[in-house]
């Protein structure tokens, strides 16, 4: 089977692509909605993409049903910080309700009944629950496409992992136990994939 994306309409584009493109990591975005409210919400356009300094990028759709921008980019756009979190198989219900659309200041941490808490060295909180949290400031925003996709790219400013996920590898350096996190990724649809075994391969020399 070949498929010419070029003769697609872009909703039959977007399920293709996230048919194939698959796992995708889900970031799930916390950013300041002001007076003391925050939203919340999941995107599985996401990946590290900078190491020098420490890079990572995610998509933004244009706008919500209504036609508004959403929520996500409009915060980022004003206060520049955000936190990313890497969310668990037990957290999947809790992710897939954050990505419901609500009116602007409208908190999905309460919709889904989540708590934060002070996240060490950063003016915004993490969530609970996550065994993963990146504070990032906004590094540079690009729009791409024939909608106006939102690409966020934000530099990382501190890691915080739960201690039960922290290791040490044979070389002394950081490990993070990736079952211990047990993240959730995106699949076509409604689909979702929980973590598996794991298969380490010797790199060539």
């Amino acid at each position: 089977m070949i498929l010419d994306l070029a003769a697609m309409d872009k909703l039959t584009a977007y399920h293709t692509l996230t048919q194939v493109v698959i796992p995708r990591p889900v970031a799930w975005v916390l950013s300041d909605n002001g007076e003391e409210s925050y939203n919340l919400a999941p995107f599985s356009y996401f990946s590290a993409v900078c190491s020098d300094p420490p890079v990572i990028m995610f998509s933004v759709g244009a706008s919500k049903p209504d036609g508004s921008e959403k929520d996500t980019y409009v915060n980022i756009m004003k206060s520049e910080r955000f936190v990313i979190h890497i969310a668990g198989s037990d957290l999947v219900q809790e992710v897939t309700q954050s990505g419901a659309s609500l009116p602007h200041g409208e908190s999905e941490l309460e919709r889904c009944k989540l708590e934060t808490t002070a996240f060490e060295g950063f003016d915004l909180p993490r969530v609970v629950g996550p065994k993963i949290a990146m504070a990032c400031t906004l590094y540079q925003h690009q729009d791409i496409g024939n909608s106006n996709q939102h690409l966020i790219f934000g530099q990382i400013e501190k890691i915080w992992l739960d201690d039960s996920v922290v290791a040490e590898d044979e070389k002394g350096r950081l490990k993070v136990n990736a079952d211990a996190v047990d993240p959730i990724a995106r699949l076509g649809g409604l689909e979702y994939v929980t973590f598996g075994e794991i298969v380490s391969v010797p790199r060539p020399v």
